[in-house]
């Protein structure tokens, strides 16, 4: 099932989080902006590109704000591919090391190079995947090969960058490996169901017979949520901009492979979509039914109290469907008030306004947190991706004087920044192996079979619902 389609207006609003102005020392502009850089109120508005990768490389008595730092690395990939803006570094760390073994400053030349392994060490930290490219590793090898000849006294500057490249090893082994195996890892299988008889043996397993207390499935879902949203880093989120972008040619095309995680993400959303649907439709009596409609509702309402919106959303996405909602007897049994409360909260008026408030509350609940339950946020991950997208449309990468729009990306990398803080809680559920495993291979019904146990269930009311039965009933027999 396609997530919710709706169209969202993301408006950047006139304060962009993070400042560009230097943490240590002075560098570039002033108040009002110096040669290629042009500051609003102490804050980095616009660049070219050379003057914002100069920017970006400290000298003696200038080092970075983090925050530039993680914004730079982080939306320069749409304009250049990450090893030729290490290229770059290092040749801009090359002419200042050059001008200052001409003055013969050794105590100057150490303190940069140590400034030049700290930016290092936080672009590996932040974005190590940059560097599995055969090409960005040589550069780095580069940089700090030449960044060693001038600590040859106590070695603490090669120490430092040891640390940091068997650190950024492991970063690139373990990522590797959690690749491979996500992808020995099969979906859920997908039941097409018997050619006219959907219904399953009363016998069967069914979600009750697993786990028949809300809470507990809810925090199971959440469980499920954060290990995956975990796989899921600061790049791949940029490659929502990255990929709309066909005017800039000479990106990566091996950064196609990172939007992996972001595939495998939403597909979780649609798979437990239609688990919900399945668990509802293929319940033979009318009785247990409305029983599994309530249950869900329960488990969405538990969900939206954890902080676990995608969840809520894919579920109630699944109660959505057209062969849940067509069961007018069944829903009509059902108390349906939690429900209603459930679907005012995602009710996409507005742009979703009753959803952002309570994102928002969640947000803050999150940031005064003492436990890490109370920490945990997980948006609607197909929202967040519209909202980006937006974003990214209404707001131009390069402003009419050529200089690039770093208020734009202030704004896309404060929203990323924001979502990566949520994936790193610990979730603090204890794992129940037997009722992740059926949520995780359970099979689920296709559109095809949702329908029959649908009209089995209840059977058609109108005219073109005896179409839509007649014509299933023809295809299955003649593909029988």
């Amino acid at each position: 099932m396609p997530q919710t389609s709706v169209v969202f207006a993301s408006i950047l609003g006139p304060s962009c989080s993070g400042q560009g102005q230097p943490g240590m020392g002075e560098r570039g502009g002033g108040a009002g902006g110096s040669g290629d850089l042009i500051f609003q109120e102490g804050r980095l508005i616009s660049g070219s590109l050379e003057a914002l990768m100069e920017h970006l490389v400290p000298t003696v008595d200038y080092y970075p704000d983090r925050t530039y730092i993680f914004t730079f690395l982080l939306s320069s990939r749409v304009f250049i591919p990450p090893h030729d803006l290490l290229a770059r570094v290092g040749q801009i760390c090359l002419e200042q090391r050059q001008q200052l073994e001409a003055g013969s400053e050794k105590a100057k030349l150490k303190s940069f190079s140590a400034k030049i392994v700290q930016l290092l060490k936080e672009w590996t930290e932040a974005f190590p995947y940059d560097f599995q490219d055969e090409k960005a590793m040589a550069e780095l090898k580069a940089i700090t090969h030449r960044v060693t000849q001038c600590d040859e006294e106590n070695g603490t500057v090669k120490k430092a960058i040891s640390q940091m490249t068997q650190s950024l090893l492991l970063s690139l082994a373990a990522r590797s490996q959690l690749q491979e195996l996500r992808e020995k890892l099969r979906s859920p299988a997908m039941d097409k169901g018997p050619v006219l008889k959907a219904k399953p043996p009363a016998a069967q397993k069914d979600i009750l017979g697993v786990c028949c207390d809300p809470l507990v499935l809810a925090q199971q879902l959440t469980h499920i949520e954060l290990e995956r949203v975990s796989s899921i880093h600061p790049e791949d989120l940029m490659q929502i901009v990255s990929h709309m972008d066909s005017r800039d040619k000479h990106r990566c095309r091996g950064d196609l492979t990172k939007t992996y995680s972001l595939e495998a993400y939403d597909n979780w959303f649609n798979c437990l979509s239609m688990l919900v649907a399945t668990e509802v439709c293929r319940v033979v009596k009318k009785k247990h039914r409305t029983r599994m409609l309530e249950f869900f509702i329960d488990v969405a309402r538990e969900c939206f109290n954890i902080g676990n919106f995608n969840s809520m959303m894919a579920i109630i996405s699944g109660m959505n469907l057209s062969p849940v909602a067509r069961l007018k007897k069944t829903w009509s049994k059902v108390k349906t008030a939690k429900f209603d409360v459930l679907e005012h909260h995602m009710d996409p008026s507005s742009n979703f306004c009753n959803y952002r408030t309570a994102l928002q509350g969640a947000t803050q609940r999150s940031q005064m947190a003492n436990s890490s339950r109370e920490k945990i946020v997980i948006p609607v991950f197909n929202l967040f991706v519209k909202d980006i997208y937006f974003l990214h449309k209404i707001h131009t990468n390069h402003l009419p004087n050529g200089h690039i729009n770093f208020k734009k990306f202030w704004e896309i990398s404060r929203q990323i920044h924001e979502f990566m803080t949520w994936t790193q809680v610990e979730c603090p559920f204890e794992k129940d192996k037997k009722i992740q495993s059926y949520l995780l291979t359970a099979p689920i019904y296709s559109e095809e079979a949702l329908f029959i146990a649908s009209f089995e269930s209840e059977g058609p009311e109108n005219h073109m619902e005896k179409d839509s039965w007649k014509t299933l009933r023809t295809t299955l027999l003649n593909r029988a």
